[in-house]
């Protein structure tokens, strides 16, 4: 489906989204059509600014204990608010895995949805958003700038 800030594909199974993704993925013939249509939809209206949450059902059938941990902590994360790499590491009880809280926001199967583009480095600087490419430095930025959290001429963080 067409963003503003490029194509997304989804993927699902019998019981919620399983993906997100910013490259071409095969629907899997378990895809759940209507649960693929409400995450579209739902997607959609994030894009439009008439949702801050999603509803959708999920089912991450991947990741550790630990990357599930985080990837619940980040849905704790409000629209238009930030946390550093740093504060959800503390917030999942692991204080120095500042790091592995980098490993799994990029290997989080619902970007967008499971919105690890909340999180920042502790200096205030956008950082690693898929693989910390130029690319994904900017989708981080075009989310942060649809939640209302920084105009597109500030080059830091505001808030």
């Amino acid at each position: 489906m067409k963003t503003t800030i490029g194509d997304v594909w989804l993927a699902a199974d019998n019981s919620g989204l399983t993906a997100v993704s910013f490259q071409p993925i095969a629907e899997g013939q378990q895809a759940n059509q209507e649960i693929l249509l409400l995450g579209k939809n739902q997607i959609q209206e994030y894009f439009g600014g008439q949702r801050q949450s999603f509803d959708v059902p999920l089912s991450i059938n991947k990741g550790t204990i630990f990357q599930k941990k985080v990837w619940q902590a980040l849905q704790a994360i409000p629209f238009g608010e930030i946390r550093t790499y740093k504060e959800i590491a503390i917030a999942v009880g692991s204080p120095k895995a500042v790091r592995a809280i980098g490993q799994a926001n990029r290997t989080n199967p619902l970007p967008i949805v499971i919105p690890c583009h909340r999180v920042i480095g502790q200096n205030g600087q956008l950082t690693g958003y898929m693989g910390n490419t130029e690319e994904g430095i900017a989708i981080k930025r075009q989310l942060l700038m649809l939640e209302g959290y920084f105009s597109e001429n500030e080059e830091g963080v505001s808030k």
